[in-house]
């Protein structure tokens, strides 16, 4: 039986749940070792969130960021149910699960799932070209965070690589009422996504690895 969703937190407030959740630590990254039989069992989770019911992730977005977009003359917006609030773009939390398993083992990753934000995203525009960017879609094993594409209004690519999402200046767990939240996360573009936007607004100046901003997520624990 799965740990509840109460201890779970527990556990992440323990220590290193809290880094892995926002699909970040470097150890996470690393291959599992080779099993020596196919038939090997997969390890029960120690904990285990079955059905995320939000709240949000919440990207604040950096100067530099804002800067390179004026620079590249390009207005940015927001899409569907996603809002921009104290320089903050905002994406709700519409699905998902997560699983946790004992870090201190073989298994790789030992953070496991999917955050999805169906519905939501932003948009990057200049003159009659328009991107945008929605349902986003964390995956804490990679530490990538994919979403679709499209160009004025045609799909472009589905659950495109867009983010690389890096943890080493995430702050520790926090508890507001009946939330946890996790901040610091850095969001940097990936270089599928540099590739994209450089080809569709004829230019090379957006980088791999350009600082978007730092992540807030947000769930609930009840």
């Amino acid at each position: 039986m799965h740990t509840p969703l109460k201890t779970f937190l527990g556990v992440a407030a323990a220590g290193s749940l809290m880094f892995s959740l926002a699909a970040c630590s470097p150890a996470n990254n690393a291959p599992a070792p080779a099993t020596s039989s196919a038939s090997a069992e997969m390890p029960k989770p120690l904990a285990s969130i079955p059905a995320l019911t939000g709240v949000s992730t919440a990207v604040k977005l950096d100067a530099s960021f804002a800067a390179a977009l004026e620079t590249l003359k390009l207005t940015p917006g927001v899409v569907g149910t996603a809002a921009l609030t104290d320089g903050s773009l905002v994406f709700p939390i519409t699905a998902g699960k997560v699983d946790y398993y004992d870090p201190a083992k073989a298994y790789r990753p030992y953070v496991q799932g999917l955050i999805s934000h169906a519905g939501s995203g932003f948009s990057l525009t200049a003159g009659d070209t328009k991107v945008d960017l929605t349902n986003f879609t964390i995956d804490p094993g990679t530490s990538k965070l994919y979403g679709d594409v499209a160009v004025n209004g045609e799909t472009a690519a589905k659950q495109a690589y867009i983010f690389n999402l890096d943890g080493s200046t995430l702050k520790p767990l926090a508890k507001s009422g009946d939330t946890a939240i996790l901040e610091g996360t850095r969001v940097l573009i990936s270089d599928t996504a540099a590739g994209l936007l450089n080809k569709t607004f004829k230019t090379d100046a957006v980088k791999a690895g350009m600082l978007v901003g730092i992540a807030k997520i947000t769930v609930n624990t009840k």
